[in-house]
């Protein structure tokens, strides 16, 4: 687009000269202005100019941008690109920073922050309140007020003893004699030679405040060496007791730089390790087997009945712990898999009186897919989950603990980090794993750290010192990447890249500050001039073509599942590798896990036997299990285990009445009621074959299990109560949703339809009207009859008309059609504001108007 004749005015007239394309990366940098759609460029001006929108944009800023807007802020209003350019790069001309500033001009400028042409350069208003320098809140270049600001409270008498006493002849009125000593303080050569004669007491004070906070206190007699500054308007009075270095002695003293130490280019992720790829990928992949292993584990633990949930929502501490032993993994681990299979929706409340957490239906559907299926599952339900839990243990804004799976851990920034972070390892060489301050250092490149609301969003999120959240988001990411397998050594495997899809690996260089870049002058389209920045979000198809593509190369790198264990004398099964699931399955009923590594190992016991008899298992049921699935004979002594546990199951029979035991032996029942152990069941015989108690089924089978007997329970029909492991599940749930970070960034087909309904809009508001349309800013009003004439008219001429339009809902608008047919009560014409063909009952019309042909209104 052609650059108009005449400078913008304002922020929506600059709008008025970009092309859609620009328009487009506006919207999709800024997406909170088009929630809703403008009516207009106008409209889109002002949201662009609130104080929450531009907060969120100067928050997006890289570091090296944000120091070009916080230089524009301490500039003249407006300023001319020389000014800033100096401001950026110092006397000196920093060639980096040469190079670098074209970038970040035409950056501020895409984002609507900059509006203007290169020698008049305007910050919107709210950015420059939000940087510019004050009392209150000191500006971030650590400058303070200019001279005028400075002295506007000052009497003409005192101005004039300054100017008189810094060298300057008097003037005749304060407005001359501070301008005069503005020139003065921006004249390099007179001030050098002001400050040579300067007391070195008063030299040392300078530069204790060059670089800010520029504010000091002084008594009510200053020393001899204050009073040297004070009287030549080198330090200026602000209230009783403290003075202020002005803005321009500052800056002379700086060699013309806003900031002590600009940073042009984004500090590169240093290499830690190179491996090979393959070693990569292998070792990742033996981490997504251990990751299944791992859930599988948790939720096999909680099928039948997990922990309680907590009052106000979560896991208790000691809940926590207990997970943790049972995984054999720290606390802050097992938080990281509870927290990931609850996103997973593999796990939920069941929401009955007796809350408790347990497995749900979708965990069975989970278990039938292939291994890599249900790793990517988990992978992809990571990568863009909100739920944080490395927060587990601290404490919230009310001093309230941080519970696993309680309410208060999302973090809306953590899909964002963790996308960026892995695109930062994707931009290295296959096998590299990065040095993690490195990585750090980058981010915060990328969002400064002390950015505009930093203060304020880190102490809502809890942050502490330096440490802020997007730091401690990548710390966990690098670590809770390693766990999951999506890298391996530290650097990203394959599996991983194909994670993140194609945009994940593009991922723009930094500037090279030895490359020509354009200048002030040059006018190519803003949009070409995008600092390097993270890659978006794939969409919800792109992420599960990602995904499964991910699981394609996973697949082969997982150990094959084995049919098979080693039966050894010592009552121990060894699985020298993951075993296919009905063998795992059956063996987890069987036996207890001992340990587990490379090889897991199961130990068989009496309870264990007697768990899997109880499941409805025989014993010849088991002696064949184990036969048909050991490399080794069965062992005599595991034989014999099962045959004693066998026989003795079942013999005593415990059914309700409180509860009963009735045995065919009655020697059996005799040496129950003998034993001293059996005391607290408050037995009595009620027939030779029968005892009573008085205590329920469950406390009276364990009573006698802890005796050294195999009772059996019996139901009200006299058959033995099977029981099943793995029967509790929750009513169907729905995985929890992410928290949005802001709106989400629109997609091309509703940026396409936005900027089409904005510019149609554009037009009806600004399209010049007849004279004797309505008054600007109203909706025109017609009569019917004049309404309807009109519009036949326009059929007739093919004109284009503005109207009034009220719909069903009594909102009004404002729209410019070009009539094509009027009959029935309706006129059909083509909506320039929809850019569609469109229908309108007539008597929703308020009013039409004729636009004025060119050169006419």
């Amino acid at each position: 687009m052609s650059t108009p004749a005449t400078p913008p005015r304002s922020l929506a007239e600059a709008l008025r000269t970009r092309d859609d394309a620009s328009l487009a990366a506006l919207l999709r940098g800024r997406p909170d202005l088009i929630t809703p759609v403008p009516t207009d460029l106008t409209q889109l001006a002002t949201r662009a100019g609130t104080r929450a929108s531009v907060v969120r944009a100067l928050e997006r800023l890289d570091r090296f941008t944000l120091q070009t807007a916080e230089a524009l802020a301490v500039a003249a209003d407006p300023a001319p690109y020389d000014e800033l350019l100096g401001l950026m790069a110092g006397d000196a001309r920093d060639p980096a920073v040469v190079n670098a500033l074209p970038r970040a001009v035409a950056a501020l400028r895409e984002q609507a922050l900059v509006w203007g042409a290169d020698d008049r350069l305007r910050l919107v208003r709210t950015a420059r309140e939000l940087l510019a320098p004050s009392p209150q809140h000191p500006s971030p270049t650590g400058l303070g007020p200019t001279v005028a600001e400075a002295t506007a409270g000052m009497s003409p008498g005192r101005i004039q003893e300054i100017v008189t006493t810094a060298g300057l002849p008097s003037t005749h009125d304060p407005v001359s004699a501070v301008a005069s000593l503005t020139k003065l303080f921006t004249a390099r050569r007179r001030m050098k030679a002001l400050l040579a004669g300067a007391p070195a007491e008063s030299l040392e004070v300078l530069t204790r405040l060059v670089w800010g906070p520029p504010y000091g206190q002084v008594t009510a007699d200053p020393a001899a060496h204050l009073r040297w500054l004070i009287d030549r308007g080198l330090l200026l009075p602000t209230a009783p007791g403290t003075v202020v270095l002005p803005r321009e002695v500052a800056l002379h003293l700086r060699a013309g730089r806003a900031h002590r130490a600009t940073e042009p280019v984004a500090p590169p992720v240093e290499a830690r390790a190179t491996h090979r790829p393959q070693v990569v990928d292998e070792a990742a992949a033996g981490q997504a087997y251990t990751a299944l292993a791992t859930v599988e584990e948790l939720l096999k633990d909680w099928d039948e009945g997990g922990p309680a949930v907590l009052r106000a929502g979560g896991l208790s501490v000691r809940d926590l712990k207990r997970t943790a032993v049972a995984l054999d993994v720290a606390e802050p681990v097992a938080a990281f898999w509870v927290e990931l299979a609850y996103a997973a929706g593999l796990l939920a409340s069941d929401g009955e009186a007796d809350e408790r957490y347990a497995a749900t239906p979708a965990y069975d559907e989970w278990l039938e897919q292939p291994p890599a299926q249900r790793w990517a599952r988990l992978a992809e339900t990571w990568l863009t989950a909100t739920r944080t839990s490395g927060l587990v243990g601290g404490r919230d804004a009310k001093e309230r603990t941080l519970s696993a799976l309680g309410p208060g851990l999302d973090r809306s920034a953590a899909p964002e980090v963790r996308h960026r972070v892995l695109g930062l390892l994707a931009a290295l060489p296959e096998g590299t794993s990065p040095s993690a301050e490195s990585v750090l250092a980058r981010l915060r490149w990328e969002r400064p750290l002390r950015g505009p609301g930093g203060a304020q969003r880190g102490a809502q999120e809890g942050t502490q010192g330096d440490d802020d959240l997007r730091s401690r988001l990548a710390r966990w990411t690098l670590n809770e990447a390693e766990m999951l397998g999506v890298t391996g050594r530290g650097a990203l495997s394959g599996q991983g890249r194909a994670l993140l899809g194609t945009r994940g690996a593009a991922i723009a260089p930094a500037a090279d500050p030895a490359t020509p870049s354009s200048g002030p002058g040059d006018k190519l389209p803003v949009h070409h001039h995008r600092p390097p920045a993270a890659p978006e979000p794939l969409s919800p198809a792109e992420q599960a073509v990602a995904s499964a593509a991910a699981a394609r190369l996973l697949t082969p790198l997982l150990p094959e599942p084995l049919d098979h264990v080693l039966l050894q004398a010592d009552l121990t099964a060894v699985a020298p590798g993951p075993l296919n699931r009905p063998l795992a399955d059956m063996l987890d009923v069987l036996a207890d896990v001992e340990s587990k590594g490379g090889a897991t190992v199961y130990r068989f016991t009496p309870g264990s036997v007697r768990r899997a008899l109880d499941a409805g298992r025989s014993a010849s049921d088991l002696h064949d299990f184990l036969t048909a699935h050991s490399r080794t004979p069965v062992p005599q002594p595991l034989a014999y285990l099962i045959d004693d546990v066998a026989r003795r199951h079942g013999h005593l029979r415990i059914g309700a009445a409180s509860a009963y035991v009735r045995c065919d032996d009655d020697a059996v029942l005799s040496e129950i009621l003998a034993d001293k152990r059996s005391a607290g069941l408050r037995l009595r015989r009620l027939a030779p074959t029968v005892l009573a108690a008085q205590a329920d089924p469950a406390a009276l089978l364990d009573g006698l299990r802890a005796m050294g007997f195999a009772p059996a329970a019996e139901s009200a029909d006299g058959d033995v109560v099977i029981t099943r492991a793995h029967s509790h599940r929750t009513p169907p749930r729905t995985a929890p949703d992410p928290v949005p970070d802001g709106p989400p960034t629109p997609d091309t087909t509703l940026l396409s339809a936005a900027i089409r309904a904005i510019r149609a809009g554009d037009r009806a508001s600004t399209t010049p009207l007849k004279p004797s349309s309505a008054p600007p800013g109203e909706l025109p009003r017609t009569t019917p009859a004049e309404t309807l004439a009109t519009m036949q008219a326009a059929v007739l001429t093919g004109g284009t008309l503005w109207i009034g339009y009220v719909n069903a809902e009594g909102s009004a608008s404002q729209r410019v059609i070009a009539p094509i047919r009027v009959e029935g009560g309706f006129v059909t014409a083509y909506d320039h504001t929809a850019d569609e063909v469109r229908t309108y009952p007539l008597h929703r019309v308020t009013g039409v108007a004729e636009l004025a042909e060119d050169g006419e209104g």
